[in-house]
């Protein structure tokens, strides 16, 4: 009788870091177990990490399972190779998970799956590092939007302003961003005083595999690392 896939142990020496290694064979354990208990195992790419947005996604799919970060180890968890691989062709889910990426666990169908994450797209303000989407110049003149009091903290910013007669006033046309600038934490700070969201929170599906049959589909290209101004997600494992 062939020894099961299931039955393999795997060490995960090269990917100890902080946290030790029980707290990462948990997660393996998680994992598969979740691997056992659902239909398909999607990788979704995150752009603009919002802890508060991803809570949302993950109460309204309550019902499916969210394993985010510690990329190295989830792959060990389905297995790098097809001999090392949990199931069949989990080992090609494995190598999508790069950068800011994760795994949805569900029993929801693929047409389901790929019809709400096609459609999850929420605003917020573009972060440190992010990307901007657009060009913002702003007139000389009065700043209407901002009292008087405001006016020391937008010179620390680096705009050119001063107090006329009581009114903050612009010295002079300011550009705040160029369109595919990389923000500087002065740049997001005024873009987010002056209300401009640029930036898009997104779970963008990658690849899809569904156990009856081990069937591996590819959705879309795994998009490069930069510019996302995202925030870590603290939690390995989300969902019920």
């Amino acid at each position: 009788m062939p020894k099961s896939k299931r039955d393999k142990k795997i060490s995960l020496t090269r990917v100890e870091k902080k946290g030790g290694l029980e707290t990462k064979a948990a997660l393996v354990d998680r994992v598969r177990t979740a691997v056992d208990n659902f239909a398909r195992v999607f990788v979704f790419q995150v752009e603009n990490m919002r802890n508060n947005k991803m809570k949302t996604v993950r109460d309204q799919w309550s019902h499916s399972k969210f394993f985010i970060g510690k990329n190295r180890v989830l792959a060990k968890a389905l297995g790098n190779s097809e001999e090392e691989e949990y199931n069949d062709n989990l080992h090609l889910v494995a190598r999508c998970l790069k950068n800011e990426c994760g795994l949805l666990v569900t029993n929801q169908a693929q047409e389901d799956v790929v019809e709400y994450f096609s459609q999850l797209a929420e605003p917020d303000f573009a972060r440190t590092g992010g990307l901007a989407t657009e060009t913002v110049v702003l007139k000389e003149g009065p700043l209407e939007m901002f009292g008087h009091s405001m006016e020391p903290q937008l010179r620390q910013l680096g705009l050119p302003v001063q107090l006329v007669k009581g009114m903050v006033t612009l010295l002079g046309e300011h550009t705040v961003c160029s369109e595919g600038d990389v923000l500087t934490s002065e740049q997001a700070r005024i873009l987010k005083l002056l209300g401009h969201q640029q930036a898009e929170f997104k779970l963008n599906i990658v690849s899809g595999w569904n156990k009856e049959g081990g069937k591996f589909t590819v959705f879309r290209e795994l998009e490069g690392r930069g510019g996302s101004g995202g925030e870590a997600e603290d939690s390995d494992e989300m969902g019920d």
